[in-house]
């Protein structure tokens, strides 16, 4: 049984030692959820965030088709007031079209959104990692999915450099509710093994990174039913968003690297 001392360590490790979960040694590195963040941005060049049901997702389809896209991290009534002030429209909170806005955070409604519109997407967990990301030293910023890991990859090692460290983030999703513990969720393992398996040295991914990537390849030849059939991917279509399951599991269809240069993203491919 640890002490009290000890458990103190394991939890704030001095700055003058080594900490054992940050993968000290490799370029690409991988973690899950906030804590990932709070651990792997301090002492990463550039974050890559991974939440692929549905804002990264929604973030690179809304992109391609031209849109300019604001995330913020709160899904409450001061979004409305935060689009105001950068003269965007609001996605909806909901799954489809609604509260007076034609867009939300379906990728499949961002399909049609005119080249130049100016969206605020809010999202409690992929908006929010990214700034948290930011916040908390990262140098870039990228939000990843399947759709553009292989671009988002290439842009995350330009951004690096050559000696450069890229973390990777898988968002998970929560149990209980927006505040439960992390839930690992299977199509973001799956999406940062996408971007880890595009990575430009394979031989400098830690064994946390290998391991997403492996995850990636044994699913790779039928991602669309992978998603569909496990508990994300059927959550999200018995609540209306069966349409989105295709947007989100394509692999490699676009060209778009999502960089945050606050308050919007650029495509910094």
């Amino acid at each position: 049984m640890s002490t009290a001392g000890e458990d103190e360590l394991l939890r704030s490790p001095r700055k003058d030692q080594v900490d054992w979960f940050d993968q000290v040694g490799w370029r690409w590195r991988f973690g899950w959820g906030p804590h990932a963040v709070r651990r792997l941005a301090p002492v990463s060049d550039v974050v890559v965030v991974v939440d692929v049901l549905r804002f990264t997702t929604a973030v690179d389809v809304a992109m391609a088709a031209g849109a300019l896209v604001f995330p913020y991290r709160w899904n409450d009534g001061t979004a409305a007031d935060y689009a105001t002030e950068q003269g965007a429209v609001l996605a909806s909170k909901t799954l489809g079209p609604s509260d007076g806005s034609p867009w939300s955070l379906s990728p499949a409604s961002l399909a049609s959104i005119p080249a130049g519109t100016r969206l605020v997407l809010p999202s409690p967990n992929g908006s929010a990692l990214c700034f948290g990301a930011a916040e908390a030293g990262a140098t870039a910023v990228f939000a990843a999915c399947l759709r553009n890991a292989s671009a988002v990859a290439a842009a995350a090692a330009r951004a690096a450099g050559t000696d450069g460290v890229v973390g990777v983030v898988a968002a998970g999703e929560r149990w209980n509710g927006p505040t439960g513990p992390l839930r690992p969720a299977l199509e973001d393992l799956l999406g940062a093994g996408a971007v880890l398996a595009a990575a430009d040295d394979a031989s400098s991914l830690s064994p946390e990174a290998r391991s997403a990537r492996a995850a990636f390849a044994a699913e790779a030849d039928d991602l669309g039913a992978t998603i569909a059939s496990c508990g994300s991917g059927i959550e999200l279509a018995e609540r209306g968003g069966v349409d989105d399951l295709a947007w989100a599991s394509a692999h490699d269809v676009s060209a778009v690297a999502p960089r945050l240069d606050s308050p919007n993203f650029v495509d910094a491919s």
